[in-house]
């Protein structure tokens, strides 16, 4: 049995809602992130836990380009990996690899310069490992890059989703094809499949984004295949278990990066693999909290209300918000100075928003906007911008087929 601690989503270089340490001049979320970084390995190392692989599923850093400081951070952290003999095997990230294919990915360094005991993945391939609870094959698929695997010929007049379906192809040919990677594999040794990559029904945090509508999505079938007997997955920052046979899991990230992780546990698996067989446990992280103090705010002293609030709340070393709901009249009387001092013992005060009920504008005259048609608020606004009648008419003509949802074509001589 081969005991195996999976990790991903590391992002080092995430500096929202910290300050400038001036001991160090580095970001307090860099010390986070760090903190979280550091429990990671200690759990790894510990020899009571009796760890014989560390799997690192993708994102290392926030950016292509991280800084040396990032650089020397992460590699203090895989260099202990490295000089306990703990075999390690790196899986690049998409935010680990560079836009131009000449370029070196951010993990390359520690293939160049050899560092024993770590294994460092930006193709799809098959590593065999030894450790002191015998051999173990791990099957690394790193982050789709579409340039790697077609070629502009094949790019050449395709839509998006075809090109994605065209790759998806490709990558089940090289996993499962007559050649692919599981046809290499010892049909005796545990084999654990790493990958960075979206599967179809992974339920995203935070991290859902414009670029998210671009992932290759991979189906269910790949990461479900018998071959497997564990599937370590990175990229989704939501710690999450897809499957049960294989288990197919996502470790999350290590450290809460926005409000939209509020609730999320931060942490990595532990799994226990066999040939045929396969267990685990999430390990929750002490990662920094996150919190948000909603509060009605309507009576006769507003500011009261969001002390009170305040009071009710473990803020200590949280990264904090202040969400206000409240009235026109009410609002004056909130006075934001005894807030922020209320919210002293909080590590970050993100924001002191207020949500304000306001009366219905009365604009364009003694008319209500909100109230009015279209064609309604269109005539008075041209006639508060003392509009030439005919030229009023014009417009109100064609915008009343516009309004209707018809195609308006210009007005000649305009």
């Amino acid at each position: 049995m081969i005991r195996l601690l999976h990790f991903a989503d590391v992002h080092l270089g995430v500096e929202n809602y910290g300050r400038m340490d001036p001991a160090t001049g580095l970001s307090t979320r860099l010390s986070d992130f760090l903190r979280a970084l550091d429990q990671v390995i200690g759990y790894a190392l510990d020899p009571a836990h009796e760890v014989d692989l560390v799997l690192f599923a993708g994102d290392a850093f926030k950016t292509r380009a991280p800084s040396p400081t990032y650089q020397r951070e992460f590699a203090r952290r895989i260099q202990r990996l490295s000089a306990a003999g703990l075999p390690t095997v790196l899986v690049t990230g998409n935010h680990d690899v560079p836009h131009a294919s000449g370029r070196a990915h951010t993990l390359e360094i520690y293939d160049t310069l050899e560092i024993e005991h770590v294994h460092v993945a930006r193709r799809p391939q098959v590593f065999r490992i030894e450790t002191r609870s015998g051999p173990v094959q791990v099957v690394a698929l790193p982050w789709i890059v579409r340039s790697l695997l077609l070629t502009r010929e094949e790019h050449k007049g395709k839509s998006l989703p075809e090109i994605n379906d065209l790759i998806l192809e490709k990558v089940t040919n090289i996993l499962e094809g007559d050649d692919g990677l599981i046809s290499e594999l010892e049909r005796d040794v545990p084999t654990v499949l790493a990958a960075h990559a979206t599967v179809q029904g992974a339920v995203y945090g935070s991290e859902r984004s414009v670029m998210l509508g671009q992932d290759v999505v991979l189906p269910p079938s790949l990461v479900r295949n018998p071959a497997w007997d564990f599937v370590a997955l990175g990229h989704v920052h939501k710690h999450q278990a897809l499957y049960d046979d294989p288990p197919v899991v996502y470790a999350g990230s290590i450290e809460r990066i926005d409000f939209g992780e509020e609730k999320e546990d931060k942490g990595f698996v532990v799994a226990e693999v066999e040939r045929g067989r396969a267990t685990w446990q999430f390990h929750r992280l002490d990662a920094r909290r996150f919190v948000t103090v909603r509060v009605e705010a309507t009576g006769d002293d507003p500011t009261a209300q969001v002390l009170d609030a305040i009071a009710q709340t473990d803020i200590s070393d949280a990264v904090v918000r202040v969400l206000i709901h409240t009235t026109a009249d009410r609002e004056m009387l909130i006075r934001d100075d005894e807030i922020h001092r209320a919210l002293q013992p909080a590590f970050h005060v993100a924001a002191i928003a207020r949500e304000v009920e306001r009366n219905v504008r009365l604009r364009l005259g003694q008319a209500a906007v909100e109230e009015m048609s279209p064609r309604e608020a269109l005539a008075r606004y041209l006639q508060a911008k003392q509009t030439p009648p005919e030229r009023a008419e014009v417009l109100l003509r064609y915008a009343e087929r516009i309004f209707q949802g018809k195609e308006a074509e210009p007005p000649s001589g305009h």
